[in-house]
């Protein structure tokens, strides 16, 4: 493995309390707001799956799909995902995953959120550059959505 082409990694820190980060992540609505996907009425549960139409200008015709692996409350949010899926004439069940891992750690002045996404080497290579460079690209902006939804909620 190769942890320069095999992972993303991101944090920010955000001036909020865990708890209330947490409920960011944790509650499922809460988390389709500030990351663009309908998930009203859904939960995340260990070892179950969770999907919902994106709402991103663009993308309203994809469905977002993820198994919830972990839920650590107020620690660790984790699932698991088929990255850049983006083209609804493919099947990218046969592919395997990413590994997506919030983590959060409470500091003197808010709450420091750590992202890493983890598996990209086992993509096809086909797909592999395109789906790191854009889900590269993407947590950019999520960490950025996060913490204006945060500092308005």
């Amino acid at each position: 493995m190769n942890t320069a082409t095999d992972r993303i990694e991101r944090q920010i820190h955000i001036k909020a309390p865990r708890t209330k980060v947490w409920r960011a992540l944790a509650n499922a609505e809460s988390f389709g707001e500030w990351f663009g996907v309908a998930l009203k009425g859904k939960r995340f549960v260990a070892g179950e799956p969770c999907e919902g139409n994106i709402t991103y200008p663009g993308y309203e015709h994809l469905l977002w799909k993820v198994v919830v692996e972990r839920v650590e409350p107020e620690r660790l949010l984790s699932f698991r995902w088929h990255p850049y899926a983006v083209d609804p004439e493919v099947d990218y069940s046969h592919e395997p995953t990413t590994l997506v891992a919030f983590e959060l750690e409470e500091t003197a002045e808010g709450t420091l959120l750590r992202l890493v996404e983890s598996g990209f080497d086992q993509i096809p290579p086909h797909r592999r550059l395109e789906a790191f460079r854009m889900n590269s690209g993407g947590w950019d902006a999520q960490m950025k959505n996060i913490d204006v939804y945060l500092a308005s909620h």
